[in-house]
């Protein structure tokens, strides 16, 4: 907590020195107003009044526009708590939001003031400022009653009406009764429910500063021609970057590929852009046509590509290189973009339940952030109209300028919700919709009490009750929230997660079991369901390993796009198969409305979920998801780049990823250490390869947030180029064996041609007819090669080094008889070069098992 007269962090060079005593307020307003002026600001009114409210020790709802300051107010705040010896957080809802607010707080403050948390571990996490999600704080409030959590800021508050991370919000609101907080939005709307409950609850006043004021001003437009035509009339007129808002990733593809047609940039700005690409890589089955948009100045930004493209679209638009960025909503919060014009394709999307018009809330949050502080005097909103009528619009032009009358355009009759300019105008001049409650009870909150201070009586039961009672929810709502809490409690009792130690007179002391790992996590709504069927699978089977896979993705989400290309994939499989039968179409029809997508041990699965609802009422509507996606990576032998080919999922890639990342960490964290084998171990492995091969920053963040050692960096470095694998010598390994079986897969297939493309063959030694020619004699002797995942464990591969950054490696071939006296030999050089920059195996022979020396 100690200040620092460092310039690069000019905040702590104005706290109170050791000995000196504490600020007042005024001290702490005029040390705030002098470091604002330093910078070259000016509080707006808006930003004063808040400050001053803050100083005055009340709660704040703070309601200005996105870009009027809010981040300045939140720094105040943080100030405030430093200056007076107190801890306080800062919340948002992503974790791209929170290295960034960490970033710049530390920049402010000093590294050694700000620490971050994350659900795996921390950094510096005994500093004075802590950044994290509403999600973590939340957790913190539920486990540790007396944690020190002075001040927070709530960023993005509207968060709190999220159908499913709403609870987050709330949470820290009823359980932080002596805290100190800031809430904001551009979004807020009605909030007297929330204001009355805070300050019953603390004692403390609640104020509310709003205003309509930006710093850049909007303007608005309706548009009534074809996109193409709109997008270049506000390119001529320096009005951009523009962002188009799509409300699919599909459509965000589509759109990015019908501009492909129109130029925006000179040869000139495209020469600027192939230079910013030259060290990107572009190495998934994606990467050639993203590559493409990009160099024509078109940029992509949705959840369905791979992080690394995404910063790369950052990247190139904050230098300025991109005029036009095709997206999805999701801009809203966290996405890095500088915006000069925000252009909505249309004004409906699908809410989660059905089709309907943009709330006020989202058509605003999505449209403050056209017009960039600093950059532009304005910013723009443009609507466009309904596709339909503009082309009834242009056909009656035509014929008012007596050309031949045609018939007008119909609207689409599914996936289209009517809006115009009325449309328009309502969202701009609305008011957002009130804040709603969405506190509820789950097994993993009740978990997080039980594991709290058993002061608090009945091991945190008795909190979950004050929670419950101290909710901003309907008193019916709270009846049936206190019925679900006793199921809940007894569910994870007759699951062994918690149990009874001690009866007293009145109460009883209850603990959380000591056989689970530090990682454990009851994060989805299934883990229960998990741990207790982990219990009924044959360890001793071959299977096994694969079983284990299969229950973990039978608990997490679905990924539509996924199982909906596999099961598009058997469909067509199967239509074939029933036209060389002759089936009639009718039949062939009422057969594929049968077919579902790949379930392994769909029976156990819903047996023993059927059977655990039962025990569980909690469950309610919730249910099992059995798939099998990385299961069926694993079984075909398919890296993550065959699997997007094989399903054309080239436009989804992130969201596979995402997915393989998901189960990966379900393994790691969810499943106990007792249920782990080799085999387990292996699957692990290949999945950590596959995740640092594809796109490792999410890997790396994941695993760099698990070391509480990790160093503290007060700048955030893009860098394009990825973290060389060698420096992990068991990813370094993982990768090799994947590399190899991927070669042993192409030889087995006798597909010679791809073969030779996973080679490093510089020298041209090499051909497709020469590798032919080395396998003919393994395939006199047997018939195929077994590439089964027992004929992939890792004892089949030999690794050693053989000098500085070269490396000698063996695979053997197993054959159906069980020989294995076949091996692939290569070598690996990188002297000069990257694992990244293409192929690394150099292939020495094919032969003989010969002696590993």
């Amino acid at each position: 907590m100690s200040a620092s007269a460092d310039t690069r962090a000019p905040l702590a060079a104005l706290l109170p020195k050791p000995g000196e005593p504490p600020l007042d307020a005024d001290e702490i307003l005029n040390r705030f107003v002098g470091y604002v002026a330093t910078n070259g600001l000016s509080l707006y009114s808006a930003q004063e009044e808040a400050i001053l409210e803050l100083l005055s020790d009340k709660h704040l709802f703070l309601k200005t526009p996105t870009g009027s300051g809010k981040s300045l107010v939140a720094m105040a705040l943080h100030f405030k708590a430093m200056a007076e010896g107190k801890v306080s957080f800062y919340t948002c809802p992503i974790k791209a939001l929170v290295n960034e607010k960490f970033f710049a707080l530390s920049k402010a403050f000093g590294p050694e003031n700000v620490g971050m948390l994350t659900g795996d571990a921390s950094i510096n996490r005994e500093a004075p400022i802590l950044c994290c999600t509403a999600e973590i704080l939340s957790n913190l409030a539920l486990r540790d009653a007396s944690a020190r959590v002075d001040a927070v800021v709530m960023d993005e508050f509207h968060y709190y009406s999220d159908k499913e991370r709403g609870v987050a919000w709330q949470i820290p609101l009823l359980a932080l009764p002596k805290t100190q907080f800031l809430l904001m939005s551009a979004t807020l709307g009605d909030t007297h429910v929330i204001e009355q409950s805070l300050e019953k609850l603390t004692g403390r006043e609640v104020a509310t500063v709003r205003s309509s004021e930006r710093p850049v001003p909007l303007d608005f437009d309706y548009r009534e021609v074809p996109l193409h035509e709109t997008i270049q009339d506000l390119i001529a007129r320096g009005k951009y970057p523009v962002y188009l808002v799509n409300f699919t990733q599909r459509a965000a593809a589509e759109q990015a590929q019908n501009l492909m047609s129109v130029d925006f940039n000179t040869k000139e700005e495209k020469e600027e852009i192939r230079q910013a690409l030259l060290d990107a890589p572009f190495d998934t089955p994606y990467g050639k046509d993203f590559q493409r948009f990009l160099r024509h100045g078109i940029g992509m930004h949705h959840a369905g590509l791979l992080p690394k493209y995404r910063l790369l679209v950052e990247k190139l638009a904050q230098q300025g290189l991109l005029k036009v960025i095709s997206g999805t909503d999701t801009l809203g919060v966290g996405v890095n973009i500088p915006i000069r014009t925000v252009l909505f394709t249309q004004l409906f999307k699908f809410n989660g339940e059905k089709l309907t018009t943009l709330s006020v809330r989202d058509f605003k949050q999505i449209s403050g952030r056209a017009g960039r502080k600093g950059f532009d005097t304005e910013g723009s909103v443009v609507a466009q109209a309904p596709e339909y009528m503009v082309e009834n619009i242009r056909q009656a032009a035509k014929e008012a300028a007596g050309k031949k009358k045609t018939p007008k355009a119909k609207p689409p009759q599914k996936g289209f919700v009517q809006y115009d300019k009325s449309t328009f105008e309502r969202l701009q001049n609305g008011m957002p919709e009130p804040l709603e409650s969405r506190f509820d009870v789950s097994h993993g909150l009740l978990l997080n009490l039980l594991q709290s201070d058993k002061t608090e009586g009945s091991g945190g039961y008795k909190r979950l009750v004050q929670l419950v009672m101290r909710s901003h929810s309907s008193d019916y709502t709270k009846k049936k929230l206190l019925k679900d809490a006793a199921m809940y409690f007894r569910t994870l009792r007759d699951a062994g997660i918690v149990k009874v130690v001690q009866w007293e007179k009145h109460s009883a002391t209850v603990e959380v079991s000591e056989d689970l790992q530090r990682d454990f996590s009851l994060n989805h709504t299934l883990s229960l369901y998990l741990h207790e069927t982990l219990e009924l699978l044959d360890p001793t089977l071959e299977t096994y390993a694969l079983d284990v896979v299969t229950l973990v993705e039978s608990i997490l989400e679905n990924p539509d796009v996924v199982l909906y290309a596999q099961l598009h994939q058997l469909k067509g499989e199967k239509i074939q198969e029933m036209k060389a039968q002759g089936v009639e179409y009718d039949d062939r029809m009422e057969e594929l409305e049968k077919l579902e997508w790949p379930k392994p041990n769909r029976e156990f699965v819903y047996g023993t979920f059927n059977a655990f609802a039962k025990k569980h009422p909690w469950v309610g509507e919730e249910n099992i998801r059995p798939k099998s996606i990385v299961r069926d990576m694993f079984e075909r032998f398919m890296s993550f780049h065959d699997y997007v080919r094989e399903y054309g999922l080239q436009r989804s890639e992130g969201v596979l990823l995402r997915y393989v990342g998901d189960v990966y960490k379900s393994l790691v964290q969810t499943v106990p250490e007792k249920f782990r084998n080799e085999d387990l171990d292996d699957i692990l492995d290949h999945l950590r390869a596959t995740l640092r091969q594809v796109d490792s920053s999410l890997l790396d963040e994941w695993e760099r947030m698990r070391n509480p050692e990790a160093p503290v960096e007060v700048k955030p470095v893009v860098d394009l180029k990825p973290k060389e694998l060698t420096e992990d010598p068991k990813a370094f390994a993982a990768r090799v064996r994947e590399e190899l079986h991927r070669l042993l897969r192409a030889l087995g297939q006798r597909r010679y041609l791809d073969a030779l493309g996973m080679l490093d063959n510089a020298l041209g030694e090499w051909t497709a007819p020469k590798l032919e020619l080395a396998m003919a004699p393994y395939f006199e002797e047997h018939k195929l090669v077994v590439l089964t995942p027992q004929a992939r464990k890792p004892a089949n591969t030999q690794l050693k080094e053989a000098g500085t950054r070269q490396w000698e490696a063996q695979q053997r071939i197993m054959d159906p008889e069980g020989h294995g006296d076949w091996v692939i030999d290569c070598e690996i050089d990188l002297r000069g070069r990257r694992m990244d920059d293409g192929p690394i195996l150099m292939l020495r022979r094919i032969g003989g098992m010969t002696a590993w020396s």
